[in-house]
């Protein structure tokens, strides 16, 4: 079994800044953030692989940054120029092998963006 243990989060003001840690207990193929507002279904934020590719979603481009160091087994979102609309609770996920159906989740993080 796979932990997933998720650090940061809290509250911040539009047109601020929050970094979100995911730190894995073994190593990890496929690393990535969504995120699910109330009322909203869970959504795609970003992922990266091992090889350091990445992928967004659209809402997030430009003001969000995925990275990764896979010597700790662990992986960052970096929001900037965070907006109302990014308000929700923020999952880690984790894949433990490229085509692999396996997938686990951390705890949930509350990210809070006022107006």
């Amino acid at each position: 079994q796979v932990r997933l243990v998720e650090s940061g989060g809290g509250s911040v003001q539009a047109g601020g800044s929050l970094r979100l840690s995911c730190a894995a207990s073994e190593s990890i193929a496929i690393m990535g953030w969504y995120r699910q507002a109330p009322g909203k279904q869970r959504g795609l934020v970003a992922t990266i692989t091992r090889s350091d590719n990445t992928n967004y979603a659209d809402s997030v481009k430009g003001r969000f940054t995925i990275s990764r160091d896979i010597t700790k087994n662990t992986w960052y979102l970096q929001m900037n120029s965070l907006k109302p609309d990014d308000a929700a609770v923020y999952y880690c996920n984790g894949r433990p092998t490229y085509y692999g159906s396996s997938e686990y989740w951390g705890q949930g993080t509350q990210v809070t963006v006022s107006s």
